[in-house]
């Protein structure tokens, strides 16, 4: 019975704890991190930034390892407004976002195009 009773109050606080705290995190499968990823990315408040962060998850997020996986989770905190200057070129991005990633954000080869 107490096993159970800890179980549950492990569960009410997991509840409570912020979506992106490293508790959650940590207990997520990749599957599971990616899946909340892509909606995160295609759900941000305008459809400049749905199509340009939502495209560039469909298009790369296949091939992230771990590391890339956890820097695009840090990535999607940011402004929308900030993460499109940064992808356009029209700021310098935080030394943190340096690497493959933000190289291929910056490429953008992958904003899907209505014909």
């Amino acid at each position: 019975m107490a096993m159970s009773d800890a179980l549950l109050r492990s569960r009410r606080d997991a509840k409570r704890l912020p979506a992106d705290s490293p508790w959650i995190r940590a207990r997520m499968t990749l599957a599971d991190r990616l899946k909340r990823l892509r909606f995160r990315a295609w759900h941000r408040g305008t459809k400049e930034a749905d199509l340009l962060i939502g495209g560039f998850y469909d298009h790369y997020a296949g091939s992230w390892n771990e590391e890339e996986v956890a820097l695009f989770e840090t990535l999607l905190e940011e402004q929308d407004v900030d993460i499109m200057a940064w992808a356009l070129g029209t700021a310098e991005p935080p030394a943190r976002y340096a690497g493959t990633v933000m190289q291929a954000l910056r490429r953008a080869d992958y904003i899907p195009i209505a014909r």
